[in-house]
């Protein structure tokens, strides 16, 4: 396992372990990260949007596999098991992830699954019917980033 391997396999095993301070120690100061919920959050934001869902995410189950990196890049794949806070409703997300890293660290990392999936479970009917739509998706990262930017107001 060379160190960018190690490196991702130290961040997973910080989520499992709930260790969002290790998770955060794994990014760059320049860091950049963007999924289906958040998008292009910086370093602060990614550190903060982490210790947010793990203080949050109460009954998280995470396991992770298919690690790959080369001195530049990574990736691997990972499911997060978890009830969804807003309608406590149970959602199996299979994510895939994408590292670029610098210095040791993580500068660039993009998580990305099937949003549609994703909004049938975590929101039901509703999210099954417009898990589609570029409107439901925009509505989510607007109360993502709305709920971080709380979280980070009252946490600093």
């Amino acid at each position: 396992m060379n160190a960018n391997e190690e490196l991702i396999t130290k961040f997973y095993t910080a989520f499992q372990n709930k260790d969002f301070k290790t998770m955060q120690e794994c990014y760059a100061d320049n860091a950049v990260f963007n999924d289906e919920a958040f998008v292009n959050l910086n370093a602060s934001q990614v550190r903060a949007m982490w210790q947010m869902l793990i203080l949050r995410g109460k009954d998280l189950v995470l396991t992770f596999e298919n690690v790959k990196a080369d001195d530049k890049e990574g990736s691997a794949e990972w499911t997060a098991i978890y009830t969804f806070s807003a309608t406590k409703r149970k959602v199996t997300n299979h994510i895939r992830a994408r590292f670029v890293f610098e210095n040791g660290k993580i500068s660039k990392h993009t998580d990305t699954f099937d949003f549609h999936r994703w909004a049938g479970q975590a929101l039901g009917v509703a999210g099954a019917l417009l898990g589609w739509t570029g409107f439901l998706k925009k509505k989510v990262q607007k109360t993502a980033m709305a709920s971080l930017e709380n979280f980070m107001k009252k946490n600093n």
